[in-house]
């Protein structure tokens, strides 16, 4: 695969864990370099997997790999008929992962998703105790189809599990599976009877992914696909323990300073009373994004680096994920709204105003 390291990064044994240990060994750099080759063969048989059925839409599937690895959790944003469920359902597929769907609704209770305790009676004793039943959050890989449909108590149980990787109830720390991958769906034309996430939960997905319409042949093939009686037979090519080790190595890959400088600009100018702002920040922007917007920039960087087969990070990795990653982050006034101005303009033009450094390579 041509593994291209830091001209400083020691020639050397690499700390590699193994599936299923807890602690860590010194390894071969040749060694480390075929474990890695193997498991990103097996993200490429994914990705082959799920396009057997999700024609198109290569940069979302992208976008969705790159939150997996990095251990994050994922927005989908579309309007209906592109195919968001299916491709979240036909990934699971792909995945040897336990998967749950929950359809929210307004109806839909913090329990429904969490989990709820039932007492239950010991006819032989007469005897009265609690027991939790858990409920579908505690899977691998869950998709919350229409999240904006539940109120915000119920929306913010989910989000609460996602950030901590836990559940309490009764008292006790219930922990999710690992890894635990929340892809939720989102219809951005439907606004009555939906229930906006606050930005302080949408800072909870790593990436804000959007879904575009196909194009003239994607279409035609979409329809001499699915109109048929054939159905893609979908192979699951990555198991629990396969994942762990890639999001692992995917925090094993070292970023130079400069390129850690670059995040942190970015993500420092689009705040508007920070001295690095830009004056279309200033104009346009009322909030911009927190610390956690530079982590995910880093950990998103880190993971297209891998998938590429380089282990290490250019400036480039970290601009293929600012919009994703910024765009639920930086919130504009009143003035953009006016003038049409939306947020992904703002990124687009604070990634053309900050220039890269070198990457040294």
């Amino acid at each position: 695969m041509g593994w291209r390291l830091y001209r400083s990064a020691p020639p050397v044994p690499i700390s590699i864990p193994r599936r299923g240990e807890r602690s860590r060994e010194v390894r071969p750099l040749a060694t480390a370099e075929k474990e890695i080759e193997t498991l990103l063969g097996d993200a490429a048989r994914l990705r082959a997997q799920v396009q057997r059925r999700i024609v198109g839409q290569e940069r979302v599937l992208e976008e969705v790999i790159i939150s997996l690895l990095a251990g994050g959790h994922v927005l989908l944003v579309g309007v209906p008929g592109l195919a968001k469920t299916l491709l979240v359902r036909t990934l699971a597929q792909a995945l040897e992962l336990d998967f749950k769907r929950v359809q929210f609704t307004p109806d839909l209770m913090p329990g429904d998703i969490t989990g709820t305790e039932v007492i239950e009676e010991d006819r032989s004793t007469g005897r009265r105790s609690a027991r939790f039943i858990r409920g579908p959050v505690f899977t691998q890989v869950l998709l919350a189809d229409e999240i904006n449909r539940t109120p915000p108590k119920t929306q913010a149980a989910l989000l609460e599990a996602m950030q901590e990787g836990r559940v309490t109830a009764g008292g006790e720390d219930w922990e999710l599976p690992r890894p635990f991958f929340v892809l939720a769906t989102q219809n951005p034309i439907e606004q009555e009877g939906t229930y906006p996430l606050p930005e302080a939960q949408l800072d909870r997905f790593m990436l804000d992914i959007r879904l575009d319409y196909p194009s003239v042949d994607e279409e035609v093939e979409i329809l001499r696909s699915t109109t048929g009686t054939k159905d893609a037979d979908i192979q699951p090519v990555l198991d629990a323990g396969r994942v762990l080790t890639l999001q692992r190595w995917v925090r094993e890959v070292p970023v130079a300073e400069n390129v850690l400088s670059y995040a942190a600009s970015l993500v420092r100018a689009t705040r508007p009373a920070d001295a690095s702002a830009t004056d279309d920040v200033k104009r346009w922007v009322r909030w911009g994004a927190g610390p956690r917007a530079g982590q995910a920039l880093i950990l998103g960087a880190k993971a297209r680096a891998l998938l590429a087969g380089r282990f290490h990070v250019t400036p480039d990795d970290v601009r293929r994920v600012a919009l994703p990653v910024l765009r639920h982050r930086v919130l504009v006034n009143f003035h953009a709204e006016a003038e049409g101005v939306a947020t992904d303009d703002v990124i687009a033009r604070l990634l053309e105003t900050i220039a890269p450094p070198r990457s040294g390579l």
